[in-house]
């Protein structure tokens, strides 16, 4: 018959022969294949000007906006609009724009990956995945002066649009370590005045008298303004 293999036995097999390896393990769960959680596939949704918010992100133009302001106008006579304050995430360039109440608008599938900051490699800053070791490399007109707050190990928010990264957020509070400042002096206060101190990332932040070289300090990455000693 074909597709029939015919086998000739000399002798009983040997008992050995159908022990179970050690080092074979047979289940019956169904196997799965981990596979990274980023998105690689853009979501399209539409929205009406209703919807508008801070922090709404938006497609105008073929480039994604973010939405700073916003302000619903209804007046007395012609027809109600909303006004709003955008920022493109490519240009970086506000605007001021005005959408007509219940028009519709594309929303831009903008999101986010937390990436760890590892090193810097020349000009570009190296940013990877814990999870899948990806690697996702910045230039240092793409960090801008967010650079003065980075430092290895950190963890950040990478943003994405249309598979490419179009911005990326520190976070909130950031410790650095005082690498040079004038002496303090005993009985200075935090209300006593204020004085530069070059931090271990290069930035330069005004801190209260008491503070010495090797303090660790915190720093608020939106203002760049000191907070406490760590």
């Amino acid at each position: 018959m074909a597709g029939t293999a015919t086998f000739n036995v000399s002798s009983a097999p040997s008992p050995s022969l159908f022990r179970r390896s050690p080092s074979l393990s047979l289940s019956s769960k169904p196997f799965t294949l981990s596979m990274p959680t980023s998105r690689r596939f853009p979501k399209i949704y539409a929205l009406s000007s209703n919807d508008i918010k801070v922090g709404t992100n938006i497609e105008v133009d073929g480039a994604p906006w973010r939405v700073l302001e916003f302000l619903h106008v209804k007046p007395g006579k012609g027809a109600a609009f909303v006004r709003t304050k955008m920022r493109n995430y490519i240009t970086g360039n506000t605007v001021d724009k005005t959408f007509r109440a219940g028009s519709t608008m594309e929303q831009a599938d903008v999101f986010k990956e937390t990436k760890q900051f590892t090193y810097k490699d020349g000009s570009q800053f190296v940013f990877m995945d814990l999870n899948t070791f990806e690697e996702t490399r910045l230039n240092e007109k793409d960090v801008g002066d967010k650079t003065k707050w980075l430092k290895e190990g950190m963890d950040c928010n990478l943003l994405f649009w249309n598979g490419k990264v179009i911005d990326f957020e520190l976070p909130l509070t950031v410790k650095l370590a005082v690498v040079d400042v004038d002496p303090g002096l005993k009985g200075d206060t935090a209300q006593g005045g204020t004085k530069p101190a070059t931090l271990d990332t290069g930035a330069i932040v005004n801190v209260p008298l008491f503070i010495n070289i090797g303090d660790e300090i915190l720093v608020d990455t939106r203002t760049g303004q000191y907070m406490n000693r760590a």
